[in-house]
């Protein structure tokens, strides 16, 4: 049976054990590919876990002009080819879920590759087997569904852009597809007034 990556941002407690457990990784030691976003900072503590959605047509490669991010045969975007990463930023900029980072230190971006190493021969990541309330699964999706409610949702839409992801994210009603308006959740400056302006 086949294993599914799914995120649920409800069930997030913020204990950034999974941000620990990658840095363990022995592909990238040291080097955490996860963090955690805070969802309304001024408003809650609530977080959720950011990984790699690995894309069916990843933007991120489509935009790289050196050819160095690839993908595997069953679907994971792996991180830049180091010979081949030339530092542009462009997919760092060109990702609709924000996910790659540029990393100084290396020269290279980096990002999740879904603990390949580990995934391909049938292990969980990393950051799936430390997760305590579950927030990060990988599993067989039916097993999910007899202990989980909420709708696991893989396809996306960004504007005019329409993505469809390997990791499915939960969603509390059932929806076939998220539409994201970047006007939605911009964070617009509060105009001050100006200087012996009446109020």
């Amino acid at each position: 049976m086949e294993n599914t990556f799914i995120i649920d941002p409800a069930r997030c407690i913020g204990c950034q054990a999974c941000v620990q457990a990658c840095g363990e990784c022995g592909t990238h030691r040291g080097v955490s590919m996860i963090h955690l976003e805070y969802i309304d900072r001024a408003e809650t503590v609530q977080t959720t876990p950011q990984i790699c959605m690995h894309c069916h047509k990843p933007t991120c490669a489509q935009v790289c002009p050196a050819d160095a991010i690839k993908a595997t045969p069953d679907g994971v975007v792996q991180t830049s080819l180091k010979p081949r990463c030339v530092g542009c930023s462009n997919c760092v900029l060109a990702c609709p879920f924000g996910v790659p980072k540029y990393n100084a230190d290396f020269d290279q971006m980096m990002k999740c590759d879904m603990c390949y190493d580990r995934t391909s021969i049938g292990k969980k990541p990393m950051c799936a087997t430390v997760c305590p309330s579950e927030a990060l699964y990988f599993g067989p999706m039916d097993e999910w569904k007899q202990r989980r409610k909420g709708t696991p949702v893989n396809k996306f839409r960004f504007g005019q852009q329409d993505v469809t992801t390997k990791v499915y994210m939960v969603m509390p009603e059932p929806v076939e597809r998220i539409d994201v308006k970047v006007s939605d959740i911009v964070v617009r400056p509060r105009r001050t007034p100006a200087l012996g302006a009446a109020e």
